[in-house]
């Protein structure tokens, strides 16, 4: 009757504590702030239970021993796997595995130590006694105490099995640490097999032969690359024809001979960094402690060479994308060419839109259909919508529009003085003080040829926000006036400097005689009289020439005819001085 209280007590304390259980567990669900102390709790709490339910367990089967017959013994012992069966459902085992092979699974305590506890100290002790270099093989036995049974190698202990682990099993503990040691021991020989001292024997020697075999393959191919290098390099300039791009002679025989020598050679070395790539896995799979190793060593080299693989066969349908946008693009741009080559040779002609006009427009056109190209395409590339792809092309847009404001500049005036057609080569134009030959525009500068064959660089910026003539346009569709200006005193009638001015400027070669010369009084000074001659002329690139001309006939036709060219207010200083004319 004293037993039968004990296990009503047990069973009353066994429901107490999963109420308790279960109330811990709600408030867990709605309190997250101290889960890992809670799930710590709720471990100990299963371990009490079961270690209760245990106790039940036992007291029943001892209270039915002593108060029922043999009969009823198997169905006791029945009822006994139900009950256990039931528990390891919900109960969670320690498992015992060692190189990915489960040994064994303990579910009950032993003294303090959780069953977690005591699978890793099994662990540690089976792989310390199955790595010594020497072991006995049948020093492995099972020692049977009062409280537990122990698997022993030697002094060690390597497993205890105690009357709960028999429970937890449905068996006595005798037969369950007899099966555990045949278990235990049989992974020991394994581990011994792998690590003993006869294993570490081989591996010493498998790697004396692969380094000298490493070797040995070294020195053939270093004796083979400089046995044959020279007779290849022979057979092979006999073979082969220069390369040459128009004028450009890319790769002369020389050229040829390094070119193939530094090939041979990067092909020694990948050869001898391919043996490398299978020895030195070798070498470390030699030994059980290293062979991990191995795989790791070959994932340095298979696992980027498996990305790039991986990551080439995922951009293929991005990749038939992008060629079909760029082949469209292309086609595209060569219809543009076409139509403005056309315009430019003069076969197309649309009303408002020059010649000139057709290379600078085929440029722009060309420029927006790549950039509209390159948009379209940007999403398409590996690693586009990445953090580090995206802050790469910010920082290069921003350098590029740092640095790059005064270029800017300077092109969308070349493309604003394209389409204003101020000038075109061969111009003759006046930039401040500069007068020459346009002989080059570029999007970004203007080039001048002046009169000393000075070769004048000039920003389109610069020519943009100044002021430019063009001799060229107005000689071919006005004329240009060329002018001079002559100061003769009051003594000498003005119809005489009249018809002295305009005889030369007939006489001055590409002078036109429609319109005709003209001369106007500019200036009544206090001591002369100021003339000035004008006359058309459509010859813009012989101005320095007709100018020189111009100012040779007037001396010639002044002082033909007496006139001194002269400031008068000198003639009250001159005394005896003789008259400016020079003698015949």
């Amino acid at each position: 009757m004293r037993i039968k209280g004990n296990v009503f007590r047990g069973l009353a304390v066994l429901c107490g504590l999963w109420l308790y259980v279960a109330a811990y567990a709600q408030q867990e669900s709605v309190d997250s702030v101290a889960a890992v102390s809670n799930d710590s709790l709720i471990e100990a709490l299963r371990h009490q239970v079961q270690e209760l339910e245990l106790q039940g367990i036992m007291m029943r089967e001892q209270l039915e021993i002593t108060g029922k017959s043999a009969k009823e013994d198997s169905l006791r012992k029945a009822e006994r796997k139900a009950r256990i069966d039931s528990l390891r459902q919900i109960t969670k085992g320690a498992p015992l595995v060692i190189d990915g092979d489960t040994l064994l699974t303990l579910y009950a305590r032993k003294g303090g130590r959780l069953p977690e506890k005591r699978v890793e100290q099994a662990e540690e002790a089976i792989i310390e006694k199955g790595m010594q270099l020497t072991l006995k093989l049948d020093s492995i036995y099972v020692f049977d105490g009062d409280v537990s049974s122990d698997v022993m190698a030697g002094d060690a202990v390597l497993l205890s099995v105690t009357d709960e682990d028999a429970i937890w099993q449905n068996t006595t503990r005798q037969e369950l640490v007899a099966q555990y040691a045949v278990i235990v021991g049989n992974k020991v020989r394994q581990l011994h097999e792998e690590y003993g001292l006869r294993q570490k024997l081989k591996g010493v020697m498998l790697v004396l032969g692969i380094v000298i075999g490493q070797m040995v393959l070294i020195w053939l191919t270093n004796r083979l690359h400089k046995r044959y290098r020279l007779r290849l390099l022979r057979k092979l300039l006999r073979r082969m024809h220069l390369l040459n791009i128009k004028d450009y002679e890319v790769l002369n025989l020389r050229r040829m001979g390094i070119v193939f020598l530094a090939s041979l050679n990067v092909l020694r070395i990948v050869f001898i960094l391919l043996q490398l790539l299978v020895s030195i896995p070798l070498l470390f799979s030699a030994f059980p402690e290293t062979k991990s190793l191995t795989y790791t060593v070959f994932g340095y080299i298979l696992n980027p060479v498996t990305d790039i693989f991986q990551s080439v066969v995922d951009f293929l349908p991005d990749l038939f994308k992008i060629i079909v946008i760029i082949l469209c693009f292309r086609y595209l741009v060569k219809g543009f060419r076409y139509l403005l080559n056309e315009v430019a040779v003069g076969n197309l002609k649309i009303t408002g839109f020059y010649a000139d006009w057709a290379q600078p427009t085929y440029l722009i056109i060309r420029l927006l259909c790549y950039s509209f190209m390159l948009v379209m395409i940007w999403p398409l590339l590996p690693s586009s919508n990445s953090e580090v792809f995206q802050g790469v092309s910010v920082f290069i847009g921003v350098i590029v529009s740092l640095g790059s404001s005064t270029i800017i500049g300077n092109v969308m005036a070349g493309m604003v003085m394209t389409y204003m057609r101020p000038f075109r080569i061969g111009d003759f134009i006046s930039y401040g003080s500069t007068e020459g030959f346009v002989i080059e525009k570029t999007m970004l500068v203007t080039r001048i040829r002046t009169r000393k064959n000075e070769i004048i660089t000039i920003p389109n910026s610069s020519l943009m926000t100044s002021q430019t003539s063009n001799f060229t346009i107005a000689a071919k569709n006005y004329g240009v006036i060329v002018h001079t200006k002559v100061t003769i005193g009051y003594d000498m009638k003005w119809q005489l400097i009249r018809d002295l001015l305009l005889e030369a400027a007939r006489s001055t070669p590409y002078i036109q005689k429609k319109p005709e010369p003209f001369v106007r009084v500019t200036n009544l000074d206090d001591f002369y009289v100021e003339y000035e001659i004008n006359a058309y002329t459509h010859r813009a690139d012989a101005l320095s020439e007709i100018y020189s001309t111009l100012h040779q006939n007037i001396l010639d036709s002044f002082h033909t005819n007496g006139v001194e060219i002269m400031s008068p207010h000198i003639f009250a200083h001159r005394q005896n001085l003789e008259v400016q004319i020079p003698k015949e």
